[in-house]
């Protein structure tokens, strides 16, 4: 398993997605080949180019004849289908092209079986979506974390005019993911690149603590002045990468919030997204006593959960600030203790075994459920867990 960190510094396109996974090491010829296999009138052109005097890998799909006529989803999905590709990658594809394809029937008002694709070309865009899913498989790349994402700026020319930056598709695909803009007036960030990384990332966070083995480089299609036109990506292994140890922590001293309100805020800051939600008895100046309500989130919830903060307790101000955790694997196996499932949590540190717990909730339900102790169900638990292997 690996994990792959992309650098969008300069947004994201198929065409660069496709070039960094290729710059990370796998053979052009082979991946050429995989290609060939979907018998669409197309060449593949992989070359290694300058952008701002960096070195990277472009790829160029040549369409015969060019540009390739627009396809509808069926058209799209019959295709894929019928490709030799893995169930996986198709399975993959297929969801990036439903993001790709609702945005567009959104933004012009059409039903998603009408729209079609214009900008994004269809078979070129059957190489990059395709390319890039089956490039992640032979990588083994399971997950996959992004910067923001740059923009860019100005006007674009498409088939329906020129539109601003980001054009409406694109806007429609980045809802809730974070964005800024800089550099060139150009459009940085297109509707493939943008529905790949809709679908396939899992978080947005700034540079994650990665012991990476493999540096990729893909080449963006202009070759801006100045400016590197490029998408970085970084290949690191699951044993070297932890990337939700990067959290908020939102802290506020409270003395006049009462232990009912508290104890309601706890159980309301979990539903809203919180990881962890605890009090903290504290002195506070002039000897007050106090309580420091602490919680720990994702950068993505921060916004909900400071306004309840503010809705349901007393404070009139609140601290955050990132913080690191580090999170052992984990996995979760079952056995049977008084004739019931019990979920058995085993972590791991570097692959060798050091933690294990049995499910409090499935031994308390055990426990009401025979009129046991839970003492006993959770020592009965314990016993039969020795003897996993």
């Amino acid at each position: 398993m690996h994990y792959l960190y992309l650098d969008a510094f300069s947004g994201v396109s198929g065409d660069m997605f496709l070039g960094a996974l290729l710059d990370l090491g796998y053979s052009a010829p082979k991946f050429q080949e995989a290609i060939s296999r979907l018998h669409l009138p197309l060449s593949l052109e992989i070359t290694r180019v300058k952008r701002a005097s960096l070195q990277a890998t472009r790829v160029k799909v040549n369409l015969h004849p060019s540009p390739s006529p627009p396809r509808t989803f069926r058209e799209i999905e019959k295709i894929i289908l019928n490709s030799s590709f893995s169930s996986q990658v198709k399975d993959k594809s297929l969801a990036v092209f439903e993001n790709l394809f609702l945005a567009e029937a959104k933004v012009h008002g059409v039903s998603p079986k009408k729209a079609h694709l214009h900008e994004a070309g269809a078979d070129d865009a059957l190489v990059d979506i395709l390319g890039t899913c089956f490039l992640l498989e032979e990588l083994e790349v399971t997950h996959i974390y992004s910067s923001p994402l740059n923009l860019g700026g100005g006007f674009v020319k498409t088939a329906h005019g020129v539109l601003p930056v980001p054009p409406p598709a694109v806007a429609e695909l980045l809802k809730g993911i974070p964005v800024y803009s800089s550099g060139p007036p150009v459009e940085l960030v297109t509707p493939t690149g943008a529905a790949l990384i809709k679908t396939l990332a899992k978080e947005f966070l700034a540079f994650p603590q990665l012991n990476y083995q493999r540096i990729g480089y893909g080449a963006g299609s202009r070759n801006l002045p100045e400016f590197p036109n490029l998408l970085r990506v970084f290949l690191g292994n699951q044993a070297d990468f932890s990337p939700e140890e990067q959290i908020f922590q939102i802290e506020t001293n409270l003395d006049e919030t009462t232990p009912q309100l508290l104890g309601a805020f706890l159980e309301k800051a979990l539903q809203l997204g919180a990881r962890e939600a605890f009090l903290t008895p504290v002195t506070m100046k002039k000897n007050r006593l106090g309580t420091k309500l602490t919680l720990l989130a994702d950068k993505k919830n921060l916004d909900r959960l400071t306004q309840a903060i503010f809705e349901e307790t007393t404070t009139i101000g609140l601290r955050f600030f990132p913080v690191s955790r580090y999170i052992l694997q984990r996995e979760t196996r079952n056995i049977e203790v008084f004739g019931e499932k019990v979920r058995v949590k085993i972590a791991r540190f570097k692959g060798q075994e050091i933690n294990h717990q049995p499910e409090y909730e499935d031994c308390l339900k055990i426990a009401r459920k025979k009129r046991l102790p839970l003492k006993k169900v959770m020592e009965e638990a314990s016993k039969k867990i020795l003897n996993l292997k």
